[in-house]
């Protein structure tokens, strides 16, 4: 007979241990996994987004219809300061979803997800999402989203919006981005190096510096930074990074900034249309370019040159 395991749900801390550093920065990197369960088709816009004397976890588009869509993390229980900072953003932002994702929600704040939803106009979605970790056994921890609320005939909205906006199925971002990584690999074979992907990016890491150069692509625009390995402290980083600051400036051709909210560094990008195919062995060409510039320039720290 066929064995079976038990599905055992782990602390998130285990599997994140800073809210900010760890889980901020791997959801910006998978939030095809939460679009799959709102309904919503998302690309990542920024993170720790600078809202008066706050800052917004992670801002992205609903490429449905355009609109800016506001996620708030929390790896404990919700709370009022939370839900205060959310209107609060949701207003300074002018985004139209809000995505709260949190390990429990109070019933008082599943309530007010609901009262939203009911008073405010059409335009205006709100969604509670739990947060879980779980693994069977050894086996790699699997993140869950459960979705506890969200604006009522939600799914019908979402069908509309994307037909009247012209999108194609939730399928669409991911294969375009699927299609361009396969493009660049086959008009810069050495690409492959950093790997095949249906993300919006791939990444190329340097362990003994701590230090990873990371590719992007968006329907508008593309790009390449430099950041730390998941889990990395942002202290930590902009050390590594200030200690070999001349060397980077002169070889990046950008200066380092820090701006002291972001985790992604010596930032350049492309703005272009990623839909016209037209463009695409353009944006390969740039994209392998720059980031041979980055992989020499890290080279050259790691063995020891200026």
């Amino acid at each position: 007979m066929a064995e079976f395991g038990t599905l055992d749900e782990v602390p998130l801390r285990q599997a994140w241990p800073h809210e900010a550093h760890a889980f901020t920065p791997w959801l910006a990197e998978h939030l095809d996994r939460l679009s799959r369960e709102v309904g919503i088709e998302l690309e990542l816009e920024g993170q720790e987004v600078a809202v008066e004397s706050f800052s917004a976890d992670i801002l992205a588009r609903n490429l449905g219809d355009g609109s800016l869509v506001l996620i708030e993390n929390q790896l404990e229980q919700t709370d009022h300061t939370h839900l205060g900072q959310i209107l609060t953003y949701l207003a300074g932002l002018e985004a139209k979803t809000v995505i709260w994702i949190a390990s429990r929600f109070r019933e008082a704040h599943l309530s007010a997800i609901a009262w939203l939803n009911e008073n405010t106009t059409e335009s205006f979605a709100f969604f509670a999402v739990r947060l879980k970790v779980v693994r069977i056994g050894d086996s790699p921890f699997a993140p869950v989203f459960e979705v506890l609320a969200r604006p009522n005939e939600w799914d019908r909205r979402a069908k509309s919006m994307a037909r009247e906006s012209g999108a194609g199925p939730m399928s669409a971002t991911t294969q375009f981005r699927g299609a361009y990584w396969s493009h660049l690999i086959e008009r810069h074979p050495s690409e492959a190096e950093l790997g095949y992907a249906k993300t919006s990016s791939r990444w190329l890491e340097f362990p003994s510096l701590g230090l990873v150069i990371t590719q992007f692509v968006g329907l508008d625009k593309i790009g390449v930074f430099i950041r730390g390995p998941r889990g990395a402290i942002r202290e930590d980083l902009v050390e590594t990074l200030e200690s070999h600051r001349a060397s980077l400036n002169a070889n990046l051709g950008v200066p380092f900034e820090d701006d002291g909210k972001s985790d992604h560094f010596y930032t350049q990008t492309l703005v272009i249309d990623g839909r016209n195919r037209d463009n695409w062995d353009r944006m390969a060409d740039w994209h392998h370019e720059m980031t041979d510039r980055y992989r020499g320039a890290l080279t050259k720290i790691k063995d020891g040159r200026k």
